[in-house]
């Protein structure tokens, strides 16, 4: 079960993400039917520590297996969609595939659990001010050397 909670007009959760990065570019996913990118990765359930679910997430959308290398930031992030208020908690560590083959890979993935509206793309870094990746301060993130970061994103303000 995930770590999600209703609380009146407001919504907790809780996510963990992993930033995977080869040949300075980072994979990212994308809802083709959106307009912006987002780290992969997805809700923590109940009892699993973050590490974990970067690695069951990954396994379960793209069936490849990685390992975590470092962590590298919290986000408490405060945002609305549709009128609904959401205080989201995201965890993001660094990581990298097992096989070597994968460590290799470059072009676009696609999900794997029969979510054909998401795709995986490697995004240049040297280019990343030009996507619109969500919650937008990743690209504070993805810059810094200063790990581990605690970010405060507050776009209900």
């Amino acid at each position: 079960m995930d770590i999600t909670i209703e609380l009146g007009e407001h919504m907790l959760k809780v996510r963990a993400a992993v930033t995977i990065i080869h040949n300075n570019k980072i994979l990212v996913h994308k809802n083709v039917n959106k307009d912006h990118y987002a780290l992969p990765g997805g809700r923590v359930e109940i009892g699993e520590d973050s590490k974990e679910t970067v690695k069951r997430e990954i396994k379960e959308e793209l069936e490849k297996d990685i390992e975590v290398e470092n962590y590298v930031a919290t986000v408490e992030n405060f945002f609305e969609i549709e009128g609904k208020k959401y205080h989201e908690i995201l965890f993001i560590h660094k990581g990298e595939f097992v096989e070597d083959e994968d460590k290799k890979i470059e072009y676009t993935l696609h999900n794997k659990e029969g979510k054909d509206y998401l795709q995986y793309e490697w995004l240049d870094l040297n280019k990343i001010e030009e996507y619109n990746i969500v919650p937008a301060c990743i690209k504070n993130v993805l810059s810094s050397k200063n790990f581990p970061m605690h970010i405060i994103n507050n776009e209900i303000e």
